[in-house]
């Protein structure tokens, strides 16, 4: 998976739509291999961001769990322990 799309799925406060859209873009230019298509390109680009965002946001809302939603501030002070070990200070 690519590094920068992150687990959207059971936090408190749910996933912004900015969070989602995120995650759509970097999903699409991972798998189009471009950061910035061409003109040529741009509507295709634009178009598939926006119907991932839409099944992203839709999977999001229909997936169900019997955990506990995770706490943002938990999840990202364990991302920076592991970037600590991994990078050193």
């Amino acid at each position: 998976m690519c590094r920068n799309i992150r687990v959207l799925h059971n936090f408190e406060p749910p996933a912004t739509r900015d969070e989602v859209h995120a995650a759509a873009l970097q999903y699409v230019r991972k798998v189009s291999g471009s950061t910035r298509p061409s003109q040529a390109n741009q509507e295709a680009f634009d178009e598939a961001v926006r119907e991932v965002t839409e099944t992203t946001r839709r999977l999001l809302d229909r997936l169900v769990t019997s955990a506990p939603p995770k706490d943002r501030e938990v999840e990202a002070a364990k991302a920076r322990a592991r970037a600590e070990l991994r990078y050193g200070s």
